[in-house]
């Protein structure tokens, strides 16, 4: 079924504009400099064409609302026929959409809108692969803040697009308390008690995670409370298991280190609400498209 796509129309609970267009406009600027003369030199400015997006790769789709508003950024007036959408599973042959219109303007746009497309399309591909392990359990995958600088917008969203659920943005959106912040703090119970603190004095509603190493730093956060979710770090099997029963559903609990692909459902099965992967950012496979002219 071809959705036929106008940039007046598109609509979207999940795109931010502003950032969007700040992103894209950086990046063009990046690339293309005071022109794309390759184009410029070869293409007649009147000349028109079409493309299509060609997936050589099988895994789940995610960027297509993206490199509309990539082309309609390069020029308004280019249209795009889309016929598969985000988080659509594709495979190699499939084509996600067409865009016609100048044909300069598709060539300056086309690196731009397959490093997004790959890189986002790579990392909903892992998303959904965690996901469909966990399928089953009441444990859902999180994302981190282990992003690429000025990527990590479209790298959280591509994890929604996956399947999975974004955990703070950045540093302005919740308190996480770690290792290092508890070890300057002075212990578990002093952390806690200054971020409330600060919370109460600065006027702001903040969520309180904390980080614990061991089952006694556990035991520390359950008599001191006022916290919203725990983080149980490098915890054994064994040892995460009784930390979710000594909990008793009192609070969050979000497991996280030395986790795989290999032993994630063995994680999930202990209890935890959450399970946090940086891996589904820093380091995935991107997914194979290209952008190829329609003659």
């Amino acid at each position: 079924m071809k959705i036929v796509v106008t940039f007046d129309t598109i609509k979207s609970t999940q795109l931010d504009k502003e950032l969007i267009h700040q992103f894209i406009n950086n990046a063009l600027s990046e690339d293309v400099g005071d022109g794309d003369h390759t184009s410029l030199s070869t293409i007649p400015a009147d000349a028109t064409g079409k493309a299509k997006l060609l997936v050589k790769d099988e895994g789940i789709l995610a960027g297509v609302e993206l490199a509309a508003e990539i082309f309609h950024v390069v020029n308004p007036n280019l249209k795009m026929n889309v016929f598969l959408q985000d988080g659509a599973p594709v495979k190699y042959g499939d084509v996600a959409f067409e865009v016609e219109g100048s044909s300069r303007s598709i060539l300056t746009a086309e690196r731009l809108v397959l490093n997004c497309m790959q890189r986002m399309s790579g990392i909903a591909t892992k998303t959904r692969q965690i996901v469909d392990l966990l399928k089953g359990t009441n444990t859902k995958v999180l994302d981190t803040r282990k992003t690429t600088p000025g990527l990590r917008y479209l790298e959280k969203w591509a994890v929604r697009i996956g399947g999975g659920v974004n955990h703070r943005f950045g540093l302005y959106d919740m308190i996480l308390i770690k290792d290092n912040h508890v070890d300057y703090a002075g212990g578990i119970r002093q952390a806690i008690e200054s971020a409330n603190q600060y919370l109460a004095d600065n006027g702001k509603k903040l969520a309180i995670e904390i980080e614990v190493r061991n089952l006694d730093e556990l035991e520390q956060v359950l008599q001191t409370g006022n916290v919203n979710r725990i983080l149980i770090d490098n915890f054994n099997f064994d040892n995460l298991r009784q930390a979710v029963a000594m909990n008793k559903g009192r609070f969050i609990t979000e497991a996280s280190g030395g986790i795989t692909i290999d032993n994630i459902r063995e994680y999930a099965d202990c209890g935890v609400d959450y399970i946090s992967v940086g891996a589904l950012t820093h380091s995935v496979k991107s997914l194979d498209l290209s952008l190829k002219a329609v003659k």
